[in-house]
């Protein structure tokens, strides 16, 4: 019986904390703005560091290929740099057997 109690106060704590929510919402306080988020280039001396602030604001497109393709390079060499830090170090992992089951 107690099991019970326990779990029917919960359900109505949770139910009273997502209607507190609603209320929340309907208290007002004005409507909300449009959000812009942009990066500051006042303040940047770098020029690559400019150019990629500017992509940002200006060309989102551009941007996010100029993310994807930096990511995979980092990604590649910090592989390559691994592989080669493992190799010097004994740990030959090109001559391995894969064994799949």
């Amino acid at each position: 019986m107690k099991k019970k109690a326990l779990a029917v106060g919960v359900m109505v704590g949770l139910i009273g904390l997502l209607l507190m929510g609603g209320v929340a919402f309907a208290a007002g306080g004005g409507g909300a703005s449009e959000l812009v988020v942009v990066a500051d280039t006042r303040v940047i001396d770098n020029s690559i560091m400019r150019y990629i602030a500017d992509l940002y604001n200006t060309k989102t497109w551009l941007f996010a290929v100029w993310a994807v393709v930096l990511t995979a390079v980092y990604g590649s060499f910090l592989g390559f740099l691994m592989d080669f830090c493992m190799e010097r170090t004994g740990l030959d992992l090109k001559s391995r057997k894969i064994v799949e089951h």
